[in-house]
């Protein structure tokens, strides 16, 4: 597990094994997560960005209870940071949200779109311009490493959909082979084996079937 993990730098590692337990909403987990979040340097913006797009991919009680135990052992109070805040710019977080869900998606990207508006047209507005343009493609966090972290959560969330997409979507923004296998190493002691089994077969699928767009 630990040579897994060393295809991830200190940094992204911590905040991967933060963004897990996130996921599993578990107090004591996240308290004993803080900590290396401190030592081992992870810039303060990449914690609140990963704790910003975790309401979207965790839902607001696990993410405000995260909020609630990082704002308390780390010590860093909330930032001064209007971004995201000015609803008149709803207009630019449409585009922003179409740019980087074509990055995440990529050829796939209007199958997802017509996908989710028969779903929903609410559905599929929200998630354009809330989820991608307002929340993930605010500054502070490269899309790779958020994309990481998201392969972690819906691992540990059991959504082998949203899984299977975002293992594409880590790989479309350009992370490794190893890189996902050392965020999977993270998640594998919090899995059961049945859970892990089905996450590494479908890791399988992905990589055996991945072609890079050219």
């Amino acid at each position: 597990m630990a040579a897994k993990q060393d295809s991830l730098d200190p940094q992204t590692r911590d905040l991967v094994r933060f963004a897990a337990a996130i996921a599993q909403g578990y107090e004591p987990e996240l308290r004993d997560r803080v900590a290396p979040l401190r030592s081992s340097q992870v810039p303060v913006q990449w914690v609140e960005e990963l704790l910003l797009q975790s309401v979207l991919m965790t839902g607001y009680p696990r993410a405000l209870v995260a909020f609630t135990v990082w704002r308390k052992f780390s010590g860093v109070p909330a930032p001064d940071d209007g971004e995201g805040l000015d609803y008149g710019q709803a207009g630019e977080w449409t585009r922003r949200g179409e740019e980087v869900c074509g990055t995440v998606y990529g050829e796939n990207y209007r199958k997802l779109r017509d996908s989710v508006r028969v779903l929903h047209p609410a559905v599929d507005s929200w998630m354009l311009t809330e989820g991608y343009g307002r929340t993930l493609a605010r500054p502070g966090l490269d899309l790779m490493r958020r994309e990481l972290c998201t392969v972690a959560q819906t691992a540990v969330l059991e959504t082998p959909r949203q899984l299977h997409s975002h293992l594409r979507g880590a790989l479309n923004a350009g992370a490794s082979f190893g890189q996902i296998e050392g965020v999977l190493s993270i998640v594998n002691p919090l899995l059961s084996f049945d859970q892990w089994k089905k996450v590494k077969e479908l890791w399988r699928s992905v990589r055996d079937g991945w072609a890079p767009a050219n």
